[in-house]
């Protein structure tokens, strides 16, 4: 891609004239005007009462008095209008060799099939179901038959620690357990049915069911009286001709429960409703991700996080698309050109996955070769999110890719974009190192730590104006009072994102890490991602992570490790000192930045997080506890050995 080619993607005399301003100010005078007419892309048995009752609830609640069911909405009104031999969902799956398509109507009679089987044990509204799978299609057929009966699902990742799966057994109270015989990682078999086992012995809850999916790789030991082969039970139930029809569900009945990475203790779990859910995710399909009714559109990531409830189940569908569930990864299964197969494979428009997946293909293949053998020409837009992306990962992305590389922020708590550049109301210019702008329903002020706001381009906590839009949590699970002190307490009357960053004078928002990323350097408030901004500047480096470590003299010190490229020759040390220098030059010595490392991977999770809290924790030699979601737990072995080495943590 040309010079000149990029600006084309960045440059706004060169956009085409967006409607996001005229939309933003519609929403903003008037908000339950707005709402209402996002509803009416929604079929309802009941059309709502009410549009926002700001009584209901903790901070009010969105479309009282609608009854609806999310399932019909994704798929049985698809089957119903002429979708019915449209694919729904794609499974391609490189770690076994196998493919799969499914059209509305086998996505239909799969998901009536399994929802009488749940009903066959005892499942019906209100009852929780916990779904412990891997990247596999029945995943998905099991979020949306819980859907359809108004059972609340809640996913906890494949492969997720024992005792940390029993606090949320011991949480949802799960009447059923979904789960597989194992996942499959490059290069190994992860086996779920002993992780699951122990979790039940530790759980005080215990489900009176268990089915579970038999994969070739591994054949579990069923415990008899308990547990149930899920193949036999769905073969029984297509031959009697058993399925369940759709439930009639309150707007404001829990949809799912899904827990937040890293928690300790008594879990948080997120609760999503049925009705904003559905109008805040459909709303989002065109207007955000540029996405129409009938094309390809792949969320890559994993059932067991918020992005694979968002869009690689519930949004995708809602809208008429065809999704892709993809149980692979990046690089390794088989190369750094997996991604481009899939893209070219299956004609997608639109990719959506984490910065940290194009960091670990720009570390594999820098000048990206392998892109050349996959005409990707039908390909217009990438987006990222999930970690902060680095002004040279989006670079890169759009100099070999020649689309827009569009950088949007949420939560899991939000379930959607709280900021991002919506290419359905016409593309903003990109700013690389910001998610753009606020979207419509979001209110986001930058304040203090008095609550008062902050100028343009100065730092700060990231608020968000009560209420929230719909989709958004409107508690977490039985634990009213643990919302109001974790999210709405410290800045009254807004919601804390725990995110730190600014505004600049254009409105576009930068998200600088977590408010304990913000690092207080003898008196100077520093932010760990600006730092990583510089560190990722640097020619050798793919990818890279600054933490705040603990210094008697000036009370925290930043601590930058940094991932190579590929093919890399020059001595590690040497380009620690470069990196020292660079540091130096852009930020200055008030940055005291004197500890530049080399490792060869960051310790993530499985959603590419970095585990930054961790390897802080390390450094200041305080207790830590793996963390359940981690992907490479050596990993954070190598990050302990690298510290002591340099004479920090223990």
């Amino acid at each position: 891609m040309t010079t000149s080619a990029l600006h084309r993607v960045s440059r706004q005399d060169e956009l085409a004239p967006t409607r996001y301003h005229e939309v933003y100010a519609g929403w903003l005078s008037d908000p339950e005007g707005f709402w209402a007419e996002a509803a009416e892309a929604i079929d309802w048995y009941e059309k709502p009462k009410t549009i926002f009752d700001p009584t209901a609830g903790v901070y009010g609640r969105w479309f009282v008095g609608g009854t609806c069911n999310t399932c019909y909405n994704a798929v049985d009104r698809h089957v119903q209008n002429g979708r019915a031999t449209q694919p729904a969902l794609i499974y391609d799956s490189p770690v076994t060799g196998s493919k799969r398509v499914f059209t509305y109507d086998d996505l239909l009679q799969e998901v009536r099939t399994l929802a009488a089987i749940l009903r066959d044990f005892g499942v019906g509204k209100g009852d929780r179901v916990l779904l412990y799978m891997p990247m596999v299609p029945e995943a998905a057929f099991a979020m949306l038959a819980c859907a359809r009966i108004g059972a609340v699902h809640s996913v906890v990742f494949g492969g997720f620690a024992a005792k940390e799966l029993a606090t949320r057994i011991d949480d949802a109270k799960p009447k059923v357990i979904l789960t597989a015989s194992c996942g499959i990682e490059p290069g190994r078999v992860v086996p779920y049915k002993p992780l699951l086992d122990a979790a039940i012995t530790f759980a005080s809850e215990k489900p009176s069911a268990c089915l579970v999916l038999q994969r070739p790789q591994v054949q579990a030991e069923l415990t008899a009286g308990r547990d149930h082969d899920w193949a036999a039970l769905r073969a029984a139930a297509l031959k009697s001709g058993r399925a369940a029809d759709c439930v009639k569900l309150a707007s404001t009945d829990p949809l799912y429960i899904l827990y937040t990475s890293g928690t300790t203790g008594k879990p948080k779990g997120v609760v999503r409703d049925n009705g904003g859910h559905m109008v805040a995710l459909k709303w989002s399909m065109k207007n955000l991700y540029g996405v129409d009714p009938g094309e390809v559109y792949w969320a890559a990531s994993d059932v067991g996080w918020v992005v694979g409830h968002s869009y690689i189940v519930y949004g995708p569908l809602l809208h008429g698309c065809t999704t892709i569930l993809y149980e692979g990864k990046p690089v390794g299964t088989p190369d750094a050109g997996a991604f481009w197969r899939v893209i070219a494979e299956h004609k997608c428009v639109t990719l959506f996955t984490a910065p940290t997946a194009f960091r670990a293909i720009k570390k594999e293949d820098p000048e990206a070769k392998l892109l050349g053998q996959y005409d990707l020409s039908h390909f217009r837009t990438l987006f990222l999110a999930g970690e902060r992306a680095d002004p040279d990962t989006v670079v890169w992305a759009e100099r070999i890719l020649g689309v827009p590389v569009i950088d949007h922020w949420w939560q899991t708590e939000t379930a959607w974009a709280i900021a991002g550049n919506p290419i359905g109301l016409g593309q903003l210019p990109v700013k690389p190192g910001s998610p753009t702008v606020a979207m419509p329903g979001y209110d986001v002020r930058i304040v203090d730590e008095a609550c008062h706001e902050m100028p343009a381009n100065k730092m700060g906590s990231i608020v968000v104006k009560l209420p929230l839009p719909p989709a958004c949590l409107p508690t977490l699970w039985e634990q009213d009072d643990r919302f109001r002190e974790s999210y709405l307490t410290e800045y009254p009357g807004y919601y804390k994102t725990a995110d730190a960053g600014f505004k600049d004078e254009d409105g576009y928002l930068y998200i600088m890490g977590r408010t304990d990323d913000i690092i207080n350097v003898a008196g100077h408030r520093l932010s760990t991602g600006g730092m990583e901004e510089v560190l990722a500047s640097h020619p050798d480096v793919a990818e890279c992570a600054v933490i705040g470590i603990k210094d008697q003299l000036k009370g925290e010190v930043p601590c930058g490790f940094v991932v190579l490229k590929a093919g890399v020759t020059k001595k590690p040390s040497d380009i620690e000192q470069e990196i020292v220098r660079l540091v130096r030059d852009k930020i200055g010595p008030v940055a005291a930045f004197k500890i530049a490392i080399c490792v060869n991977r960051l310790p993530k999770t499985r959603s590419g997080k970095i585990l930054r809290g961790t390897m802080k924790k390390i450094a200041d030699d305080d207790p830590w506890t793996m963390p359940a979601t981690i992907d490479d737990p050596a990993a954070l072995d190598e990050i302990a050995a690298s510290l002591k080495h340099h004479g920090i943590g223990a």
